[in-house]
């Protein structure tokens, strides 16, 4: 794996919490697969956050590292391209991530509209632990540890990576004397060690699921635990039979009724997968009145999603009969991971005056 320092770097990843889907693909994968050739691109697992709600489930949570490391490389992550690391392996994380905890106030980290949904959403109340807390303080080392200049996430982590742009300011401010009215793009110029990182967003933000609207009425975002998944791994069975139990129009009752497109996930997976716009937008115009049936567009939607996802499980496959393979690519990029970090872990406490040997 080369290390191509005359790119800018890019720092992305997942918490496993099992395969990825559809969801995953459209807010953020995709743009990793493509980004591949023009950033030093950085991948990282983040088995440790898993833990903050599934510490009873070590088991679990190894086979969930190794279905996103599968589906990595089946969707077109090129480990001669890209680093994909583990973080747990990666100590100088832990270390930045006391140290960081130190320049963020607890009710700032309580402000985190991502840990307050979390925490409803997962049913946690005040069980949970410490860590879980903690997380985000980890997530930032998780980033600033490769002093990325940009960070592709979905639109749910832009508070996370707002938390992240807060730190590097204050870390650069405090140990590496940047006057506080530079401007970001200018940090590293001023003598600043990390970064403020810049988001880059994928084409769609939030995929809703196959599944009906909850309580108050707005469709549910796409989720493994909300079982309204399509996954990157399904075989084309599964798609059909998923596609065929989507939520459309719940007042159309026959194809000749009039139906509604906003809101529908059925014209919402078109208009997000399906490339033949022309199509798309007639269908939508005949089924707005009452000329096309609920079967023939998801018929046509399960040809286009089977077309999209049947080249990753065909690989999946094939890397699944070649475990010996998809280790070595996670051994081989954390240990190129771990040197880079552990020179930033060493720069870090250079500019904070804690080297002393």
């Amino acid at each position: 794996m080369s290390n191509k320092t005359n790119k800018p770097r890019l720092l992305t990843g997942d918490t496993p919490t099992g395969r990825l889907h559809l969801g995953h693909w459209v807010g953020s994968v995709e743009n990793r697969i493509k980004m591949q050739d023009d950033y030093d691109c950085y991948f990282i697992i983040a088995n440790i956050q898993a833990f903050t709600t599934r510490m009873d489930k070590p088991a679990e949570v190894h086979q969930n590292v190794m279905e996103i490391l599968m589906d990595y490389l089946a969707v077109g992550i090129d480990p001669g391209r890209s680093t994909i690391f583990l973080q747990s392996e990666i100590s100088a994380i832990a270390e930045l991530t006391v140290f960081f905890s130190m320049l963020v106030p607890y009710p700032r980290l309580m402000r985190n509209p991502t840990i307050k949904d979390e925490i409803r959403d997962k049913g946690l109340g005040d069980n949970y632990p410490f860590g879980f807390l903690l997380y985000p303080i980890s997530q930032v080392a998780d980033i600033l540890v490769f002093r990325p200049e940009v960070v592709p996430v979905g639109e749910d982590q832009i508070p996370h990576l707002e938390l992240t742009r807060e730190v590097a300011r204050r870390f650069d401010q405090l140990y590496c004397h940047v006057d506080p009215h530079t401007k970001d793009e200018a940090y590293l110029e001023q003598g600043g060690l990390f970064p403020i990182v810049e988001t880059i967003l994928g084409r769609m933000q939030r995929l809703v699921g196959i599944g009906a609207p909850g309580p108050d009425g707005n469709l549910l975002k796409m989720s493994k635990s909300l079982n309204n998944a399509i996954f990157l791994s399904d075989d084309p069975d599964t798609v059909k039979k998923k596609v065929m139990s989507m939520y459309t129009d719940p007042r159309r009752l026959k194809p000749t009724d009039k139906g509604t497109t906003e809101n529908n996930p059925l014209w919402i997976f078109h208009d997000t997968f399906n490339p033949d716009h022309a199509w798309v937008e007639d269908a939508k115009e005949r089924y707005r009145a009452g000329k096309i049936g609920d079967v023939e567009c998801k018929r046509k939607l399960i040809d286009v999603l089977v077309e999209r996802i049947e080249p990753f499980r065909q690989e999946r496959l094939r890397l699944e009969k070649d475990l010996h393979y998809v280790t070595s690519v996670l051994k081989e990029g954390t240990e190129k991971a771990n040197m880079f970090a552990n020179e930033t872990l060493q720069l870090a406490k250079e500019a904070m005056h804690q080297r002393y040997f």
